[in-house]
């Protein structure tokens, strides 16, 4: 929910940080520290006051005990522990309900302050302009169709259409082995998400054919995510790459359930070539000019934002791989005809990530018209266009350097990871699938999930002290209902291949990759809307795993459940 105009939303605590703010789930981790403490006993004085110093099965034979009875009466108190616990873990989930993550709320994984900032640059797709779920279903029609058109594939693929939620953004994919994949920072693969075509390969298979789940670093894909010199992973990273993985996937499926013999090499690469040219070729461009309200969303947004940095004067700029004509025309639907007046710099067909890395292209200006001119460019003039170029010429005739400047885009690699590593520009990435994760998020399903998951977790970790046969059945158990609760949790934001951000615990490959390169991230462009241009943004402290889970600024009103105030636009 948004917060109302001139106060910032509130923000989410989760479990761990609602502990440390000595609310009820710190009063049920205390509790439950209680009952198990690390490296003691796991004896509760209230759970199990007879036997309080007494541990395993010979302990409780030796005060006088038969050891089948002290395997019944331990297995009774850990039954009774596991059910202390989940009935405290259930009163606490309407409080927990309530502190909700805000869809619009601006992400930081480097501490920022937009006071810094002077210089705004912006990709274009799904960064100014976002669309609609029709753009994908476009490609993945028109890419079949080249497939089965241009390089003899059979007719039989038209019986494909696209599939909105079949993928993720941030997935493997095996080139030679024909399989898509989900893996995590550690590289190693979440089992339940390898498909090859429509459907699930068994944990066995993958384990076989990996040697385990670890994929190692030199089949990795490179540091752009492509699979070249040798790597045999390509991550599919941007967002126009969904219908590309679910066509891959359709005609994986295709030769499968026909028995037809192919080599995968060949088949990714097709793939990929024909998507290339729905881009290459034009196809989508005219497509979307033609009809563009029914492909471009939140254009006033946008403008809004555009509107908010220029009154404030702010410079502007826009570097996109798109071409004019396509450009020109969703910015007029954006923003008018008079968008160029916005930006001090606009760049197409920059030809990313190469614009930011290779210092040979020079610039050229563009008309109108889109004729290319053949003059030597000395300055960037706004109300011009330039196609191509570099990065460093670009510095060079900004003087736009360091960390003034802030740039948005959408692709983690091709967008970001240059600038912040190489130029000490600061970055923001505009991740659209946050929106529908924040609210899966906030659904009492999910809540009740994850809750109970953590304290589960929890009592498994003290619990397993106890090495008795009986008390090991009853650890099993609980091992087995956490397994089954992690794949409800996965399937809550995904069936096949769960959520953008987590493999399981463990951050997913994207995810690392968005908290090295991204200072900030958010679901879209309009988030800005409801910060004012001194803002700070800063990174949650989450406490290393050697490190005590309590903070004194915890108790601060960014971390606990207070709205604060902030100038919104217009508010002033």
């Amino acid at each position: 929910v948004v917060g109302r105009r001139g106060t910032m939303p509130t923000l989410f605590l989760p479990l761990s940080r609602l502990a440390r703010s000595g609310s009820g789930v710190g009063k049920l981790l205390a509790r439950c520290t209680a009952l198990h403490p690390p490296g003691g006993t796991g004896v509760s004085e209230k759970c199990q006051p007879a036997y309080r110093n007494l541990t395993s099965p010979a302990q409780l034979s030796t005060a006088g005990m038969s050891t089948s009875s002290a395997d019944g009466d331990l297995t009774s108190w850990l039954w009774s522990v596991y059910n202390e616990t989940k009935r405290q873990t259930e009163d606490l989930i309407p409080a927990i309900s309530n502190n909700f993550v805000n869809p619009d709320t601006i992400f930081s994984n480097n501490e920022m302050s937009l006071q810094d900032i002077e210089i705004y640059g912006f990709d274009y797709d799904y960064t100014l302009a976002f669309y609609s779920s029709n753009l994908h279903t476009l490609i993945f029609n028109i890419a079949r169709d080249i497939l089965i058109q241009e390089h003899r594939y059979p007719e039989g693929l038209k019986e494909y259409e696209y599939i909105p939620d079949f993928v993720v953004r941030g997935l493997h994919y095996d080139v030679q082995k024909a399989l898509l994949m989900k893996i995590d920072a550690f590289h190693y693969i979440q089992l339940g998400t390898v498909y090859r075509g429509l459907h699930p390969v068994s944990d066995k298979e993958v384990i076989a054919m990996y040697e385990g789940c670890h994929v190692p670093l030199e089949i990795m894909s490179d540091f752009y995510g492509k699979s070249s010199h040798g790597h045999t992973m390509k991550q599919f990273m941007d967002i126009f790459s969904l219908p590309e993985m679910t066509l891959l996937s359709c005609v994986n499926d295709y030769f499968m359930k026909h028995n037809i013999d192919y080599e995968p090499v060949h088949l990714y690469k097709d793939v990929k070539e024909a998507i290339g040219d729905v881009h290459v070729r034009g196809i989508m461009y005219r497509a979307v000019e033609a009809d563009i309200e029914k492909y471009i969303c939140y254009g006033e947004q946008t403008h809004a934002v555009l509107r908010k940095l220029s009154e404030n004067g702010k410079k502007m700029f826009l570097i996109t791989n798109s071409p004019l004509d396509f450009v020109d025309r969703g910015m007029n639907y954006i923003v008018g005809k008079d968008w160029r007046d916005l930006f001090d710099v606009v760049i197409v067909q920059a030809d990313k990530p190469s614009f930011f890395n290779d210092r040979r292209k020079p610039f050229r200006r563009v008309t109108d018209k889109g004729v290319l001119l053949w003059d030597r460019i000395h300055h960037l003039e706004k109300g011009q266009i330039y196609k191509q170029g570099n990065l460093y010429e670009f510095l060079r005739l900004t003087g736009w350097r360091g960390s003034k400047v802030l740039y948005f885009g959408d692709h983690i690699y091709s967008d970001l990871a240059d600038l912040t590593l190489k130029h000490g520009w600061r970055t923001g990435a505009i991740i659209p699938e946050l929106r529908k994760e924040i609210k899966i998020m906030n659904t009492e399903e999910y809540v009740h999930t994850m809750t109970w998951l953590q304290s589960l977790t929890n009592l498994l970790e003290h619990m397993q002290v106890h090495r008795d046969a009986a008390s090991q059945a009853v650890i099993q158990h609980w091992v087995k209902e956490r397994e089954d609760m992690r794949s409800q949790a996965k399937d809550i934001f995904n069936p096949q291949f769960g959520s953008l951000f987590r493999t399981y615990h463990n951050p997913t490959y994207f995810s690392r990759r968005l908290s090295r390169f991204a200072d900030i991230y958010m679901a879209s462009i309009s988030c800005l809307l409801n910060y004012d241009l001194q803002h700070t943004f800063y990174p949650r402290r989450t406490p290393l795993q050697h490190e005590a889970p309590f903070w004194p600024e915890q108790t601060s009103a960014g971390a606990m459940n207070i709205p604060f105030q902030s100038t919104r636009a217009g508010s002033e």
